[in-house]
Protein backbone atom coordinates (compact mmCIF):
# COMPACT_ATOMS: atom_id res chain seq x y z
CA UNK A 1 0.00 0.00 0.00
CA UNK A 2 1.51 3.31 -1.07
CA UNK A 3 1.65 6.52 0.95
CA UNK A 4 -0.07 9.59 -0.40
CA UNK A 5 2.40 12.46 -0.49
CA UNK A 6 1.32 16.08 -0.52
CA UNK A 7 3.52 19.00 -1.38
CA UNK A 8 3.26 22.13 0.74
CA UNK A 9 5.49 24.93 -0.45
CA UNK A 10 8.31 22.62 -1.41
CA UNK A 11 8.02 20.35 1.65
CA UNK A 12 6.71 16.83 1.09
CA UNK A 13 4.66 15.49 3.95
CA UNK A 14 2.85 12.16 3.83
CA UNK A 15 -0.83 12.07 4.74
CA UNK A 16 0.10 9.88 7.72
CA UNK A 17 2.53 12.52 9.03
CA UNK A 18 -0.02 15.28 8.46
CA UNK A 19 -2.59 13.38 10.54
CA UNK A 20 0.02 12.71 13.24
CA UNK A 21 0.82 16.43 13.50
CA UNK A 22 -2.90 17.24 13.51
CA UNK A 23 -3.52 14.73 16.32
CA UNK A 24 -0.69 16.26 18.37
CA UNK A 25 -2.14 19.72 17.76
CA UNK A 26 -5.61 18.63 18.92
CA UNK A 27 -4.19 16.99 22.07
CA UNK A 28 -2.00 20.01 22.84
CA UNK A 29 -4.91 22.42 22.36
CA UNK A 30 -7.08 20.28 24.63
CA UNK A 31 -4.50 20.04 27.40
CA UNK A 32 -3.45 23.66 26.96
CA UNK A 33 -7.03 24.88 27.16
CA UNK A 34 -7.63 22.87 30.33
CA UNK A 35 -4.40 24.16 31.90
CA UNK A 36 -5.01 27.77 30.92
CA UNK A 37 -8.68 27.54 31.84
CA UNK A 38 -8.06 26.18 35.32
CA UNK A 39 -4.62 27.50 36.35
CA UNK A 40 -4.55 30.86 34.57
CA UNK A 41 -8.24 31.83 34.44
CA UNK A 42 -10.49 29.99 36.91
CA UNK A 43 -8.19 29.92 39.96
CA UNK A 44 -6.96 33.53 39.55
CA UNK A 45 -10.57 34.62 38.97
CA UNK A 46 -11.56 32.84 42.16
CA UNK A 47 -8.73 34.61 44.00
CA UNK A 48 -10.00 37.95 42.71
CA UNK A 49 -13.56 37.13 43.71
CA UNK A 50 -12.50 35.85 47.15
CA UNK A 51 -10.46 38.99 47.80
CA UNK A 52 -13.23 41.30 46.60
CA UNK A 53 -11.12 42.88 43.84
CA UNK A 54 -13.23 44.32 41.05
CA UNK A 55 -12.32 45.38 37.54
CA UNK A 56 -10.47 48.73 37.58
CA UNK A 57 -12.66 51.75 36.90
CA UNK A 58 -10.03 53.39 34.75
CA UNK A 59 -7.21 52.25 32.50
CA UNK A 60 -4.07 53.74 34.03
CA UNK A 61 -0.34 53.01 33.99
CA UNK A 62 -0.68 49.85 36.16
CA UNK A 63 -3.26 48.45 33.81
CA UNK A 64 -1.10 49.26 30.78
CA UNK A 65 1.90 47.59 32.42
CA UNK A 66 -0.28 44.59 33.26
CA UNK A 67 -1.48 44.27 29.67
CA UNK A 68 2.07 44.50 28.28
CA UNK A 69 3.53 41.99 30.77
CA UNK A 70 0.55 39.64 30.48
CA UNK A 71 0.60 39.72 26.68
CA UNK A 72 4.35 39.05 26.61
CA UNK A 73 3.84 36.11 28.97
CA UNK A 74 1.02 34.68 26.89
CA UNK A 75 3.12 35.00 23.71
CA UNK A 76 6.07 33.18 25.33
CA UNK A 77 3.79 30.41 26.62
CA UNK A 78 2.18 30.00 23.17
CA UNK A 79 5.60 29.94 21.46
CA UNK A 80 6.65 27.24 23.95
CA UNK A 81 3.57 25.12 23.27
CA UNK A 82 4.04 25.42 19.51
CA UNK A 83 7.68 24.36 19.91
CA UNK A 84 6.53 21.25 21.80
CA UNK A 85 4.10 20.41 19.00
CA UNK A 86 6.23 21.20 15.96
CA UNK A 87 9.73 20.31 17.19
CA UNK A 88 9.08 17.79 19.94
CA UNK A 89 6.06 16.07 18.37
CA UNK A 90 4.26 16.06 21.72
CA UNK A 91 2.27 18.18 24.13
CA UNK A 92 2.94 20.11 27.35
CA UNK A 93 1.02 17.52 29.39
CA UNK A 94 3.29 15.35 31.58
CA UNK A 95 1.39 12.22 30.51
CA UNK A 96 1.80 13.05 26.77
CA UNK A 97 5.27 14.64 26.52
CA UNK A 98 7.27 15.48 23.41
CA UNK A 99 8.93 12.54 21.70
CA UNK A 100 12.06 14.60 21.00
CA UNK A 101 14.03 16.87 23.32
CA UNK A 102 13.01 20.44 22.51
CA UNK A 103 16.02 22.77 22.59
CA UNK A 104 14.95 25.29 19.94
CA UNK A 105 12.65 28.28 19.99
CA UNK A 106 12.24 29.74 23.49
CA UNK A 107 13.97 26.65 24.91
CA UNK A 108 17.21 28.06 23.49
CA UNK A 109 17.20 30.76 26.17
CA UNK A 110 15.64 29.09 29.22
CA UNK A 111 14.71 25.48 30.06
CA UNK A 112 11.20 26.31 31.29
CA UNK A 113 9.80 29.08 29.09
CA UNK A 114 6.22 27.81 29.40
CA UNK A 115 6.23 28.33 33.18
CA UNK A 116 8.05 31.65 32.73
CA UNK A 117 5.40 32.80 30.25
CA UNK A 118 2.55 31.67 32.51
CA UNK A 119 4.20 33.48 35.43
CA UNK A 120 4.46 36.67 33.40
CA UNK A 121 0.80 36.35 32.39
CA UNK A 122 -0.21 35.96 36.05
CA UNK A 123 2.07 38.84 37.02
CA UNK A 124 0.43 40.97 34.34
CA UNK A 125 -2.99 40.16 35.77
CA UNK A 126 -1.77 41.05 39.28
CA UNK A 127 -0.56 44.41 37.95
CA UNK A 128 -3.73 45.05 35.97
CA UNK A 129 -5.98 44.44 38.98
CA UNK A 130 -3.45 45.76 41.54
CA UNK A 131 -4.23 42.58 43.44
CA UNK A 132 -2.28 41.22 46.37
CA UNK A 133 -4.33 38.02 46.11
CA UNK A 134 -3.13 37.46 42.54
CA UNK A 135 0.41 38.26 43.61
CA UNK A 136 0.14 35.60 46.34
CA UNK A 137 -1.28 33.15 43.77
CA UNK A 138 1.66 33.95 41.47
CA UNK A 139 4.15 33.17 44.26
CA UNK A 140 2.36 29.87 44.94
CA UNK A 141 2.34 29.06 41.20
CA UNK A 142 6.09 29.72 40.93
CA UNK A 143 6.80 27.58 44.00
CA UNK A 144 4.69 24.65 42.74
CA UNK A 145 6.20 24.92 39.24
CA UNK A 146 9.72 24.96 40.68
CA UNK A 147 9.09 21.89 42.83
CA UNK A 148 7.46 20.07 39.89
CA UNK A 149 10.40 20.89 37.62
CA UNK A 150 13.07 19.89 40.15
CA UNK A 151 11.47 16.71 41.47
CA UNK A 152 9.60 15.40 38.42
CA UNK A 153 10.42 17.04 35.08
CA UNK A 154 14.20 17.21 35.27
CA UNK A 155 14.70 13.61 36.49
CA UNK A 156 12.21 12.38 33.88
CA UNK A 157 13.91 14.29 31.06
CA UNK A 158 17.33 13.07 32.19
CA UNK A 159 16.05 9.48 32.06
CA UNK A 160 14.22 9.84 28.72
CA UNK A 161 16.85 11.82 26.83
CA UNK A 162 19.98 10.53 28.57
CA UNK A 163 23.13 12.58 27.87
CA UNK A 164 21.38 15.01 25.51
CA UNK A 165 19.38 16.48 28.39
CA UNK A 166 22.48 16.68 30.60
CA UNK A 167 24.28 18.66 27.89
CA UNK A 168 21.26 20.93 27.43
CA UNK A 169 20.89 21.42 31.21
CA UNK A 170 24.56 22.41 31.50
CA UNK A 171 24.18 25.00 28.71
CA UNK A 172 20.75 26.57 29.34
CA UNK A 173 19.56 28.02 32.67
CA UNK A 174 16.44 26.73 34.40
CA UNK A 175 14.64 30.04 35.07
CA UNK A 176 16.57 33.17 34.07
CA UNK A 177 16.70 33.54 30.28
CA UNK A 178 20.07 34.30 28.75
CA UNK A 179 21.53 34.40 25.28
CA UNK A 180 24.15 31.83 26.39
CA UNK A 181 22.23 28.98 24.81
CA UNK A 182 22.71 30.41 21.35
Amino acid sequence: MGTLTLTDGGTDMSLHKQWAVFAILVRALTYGTLFVGVVLVYLPGSALEWSGVARPYQFGPWQMAGVVVGTAGAAIALWSILSFILVGRGTPAPFDPPRRLVVRGPYTYVRNPMYCGASLALGGAALYYASGALLAYLVLFILVAHLFVVFYEEPTLARLFDGDYDTYRARVPRWRPTARGL
